[in-house]
């Protein structure tokens, strides 16, 4: 069986590239072992907005009476329905990936995939039956899992990763995350807005450490406001699962304490699927587990392209996609252009929102620059203040010299929504001045973009 291009994995990565490459006139095929759509739509980014969609609404009947309603006399809920619509969703999301695959003629093959020499591919069914099917081109995107720390074996039961915070049985009365990023913030939130008692840890100084360190300050704010405990600068060193409840013993730099709870949730990052792929034979490179790309998503063996979590760059679901569309469009000899990673933005789902795009302030000066920052809180924004979401702010970064935008960082309300325009901007080099002039609607969140960039040359208005 030959085709031109097989993609390995369904994913944002892969099944976006199959999609691309059949409106491009090729024959191709996809192979997935599990569900289609991926861990994206199946297990991470989309489930999981739907169970913080459950907790928004939960925490708006609770405050009704700040937006001058009566507060309804039994607010409740059943664990086990909000799990239920959360799958639910993730379900109609995959069957949707199914139908594009009809529509755009790829052909999907359930099974696990091994590259093999020659352009070839090996699929091994569930029923142990394997048959080899050839291309062209190959593309690999089989994503990533949840990182497994030594200290914190995954039980599935009382130690959990991502998977397990999204299917609970019930809803456990105390929770610790470990680790905050993206993941651990999130279901931090998700768990603790819904009433279970919830603690951080976190290995480095501050949560959400990769976000610019002003962002960080106001969400630990935020989240120590809401009933979060956090620890920073603390290290898991071992958990007991032997009792009723787990025991965490956690390294801090005041020494060792134990902390209880009945569910650990190991939220520290995510390792790509690269092992058992038939890397090594074919002669693939990799470094660090990653699969060795250039620009254009080629690896080190001609013929054979890596994209997504399994490749440089951040572990997003929209570089994925990017690095999809981009790379089957090199096959077809289009003329394309590199991605450009350091304009990639990432969002973060917890109460309040984060979205950032670009350096931080620190990175700029770091890199040299002489920077002009801005910074426009929404406390001033009469929309965030008429929605009562008026915690957070806008930060803008630019080069003093040349007035390019470094960088765009916000937490608020929503804020995942409006970061597409500074990721425009920054593509099209736009300059402060004409963010300035580029009249915003009124009222809306989105001129706290504007008045950030105002506060940075000496202009704003409203602070």
């Amino acid at each position: 069986m030959s085709y031109d291009i097989i993609v390995i994995g369904s994913g944002p990565g892969g099944y976006v590239a199959a999609i691309r490459a059949s409106q491009l006139g090729k024959k191709v095929a996809i192979v997935e072992k599990a569900e289609l759509g991926g861990i994206c739509l199946n297990w991470g980014c989309i489930p999981t907005k739907a169970l913080l969609k459950s907790a928004q609404v939960f925490k708006y009947l609770n405050h009704a009476e700040d937006f001058g309603l009566n507060k309804p006399s039994d607010i409740s809920f059943e664990f086990g329905n909000v799990v239920a619509r959360s799958r639910g969703v993730a379900d109609r999301m995959s069957k949707g990936v199914q139908f594009l695959m009809k529509k755009n003629n790829i052909e999907v093959i359930q099974g696990a995939a091994q590259v093999l020499p020659g352009k070839k591919v090996k699929v091994t069914a569930a029923d142990g039956t394997s048959k080899e099917i050839a291309a062209e081109n190959i593309i690999i995107a089989t994503g990533a899992r949840s990182r497994e720390l030594p200290s914190l074996p995954q039980d599935g039961k009382k130690v959990i990763g991502y998977r397990g915070a999204l299917a609970m049985e019930k809803q456990p009365k105390s929770m610790i995350v470990v680790g905050s990023g993206a993941i651990g913030v999130e279901f931090a939130h998700f768990y603790n807005t819904l009433g279970t008692d919830v603690t951080i840890v976190e290995y480095l100084p501050r949560i959400v450490p990769v976000e610019d360190e002003d962002i960080s300050k106001q969400l630990q704010l935020s989240l120590k406001k809401s009933g979060i405990k956090i620890l920073t600068n603390a290290e898991v060193t071992g958990v007991d699962t032997t009792g009723d409840l787990v025991k965490a013993t956690v390294k801090t730099a005041k020494g060792e304490e134990i902390l209880e709870a009945e569910v650990v949730l190991s939220a520290a990052g995510v390792v790509p699927n690269t092992e058992n792929l038939g890397l090594e034979a074919v002669g693939i490179a990799t470094e660090r587990g990653k699969i060795v790309i250039n620009d254009f998503c080629e690896t080190s063996v001609k013929g054979y392209y890596a994209i997504g979590d399994v490749v440089k760059g951040a572990d997003l679901a929209h570089l994925a996609s990017a690095q999809g569309i981009l790379c089957v469009e090199h096959i077809a000899g289009e003329k394309v252009e590199a991605i450009d990673y350091g304009n990639i933005p990432g969002c973060t789902y917890c109460s309040p929102e984060i979205a950032s795009v670009g350096m931080t302030e620190a990175q700029a000066k770091e890199a040299g620059y002489e920077v002009k920052v801005g910074k426009f809180p929404f406390s001033a924004n009469g929309k965030a203040v008429a929605n009562g979401a008026a915690d957070g702010f806008v930060k803008v970064v630019f080069d003093a010299k040349y007035g390019e935008w470094l960088g765009c960082h916000m937490i608020g309300d929503g804020v995942t929504e409006m970061i597409a325009e500074a990721v425009a901007a920054r593509k099209l080099e736009t300059t402060a001045h004409e963010i300035m002039k580029s009249v915003h609607p009124h009222p809306t969140m989105s001129e706290a973009i504007m008045e950030a960039v105002e506060d940075a040359y000496g202009h704003a208005i409203h602070i």
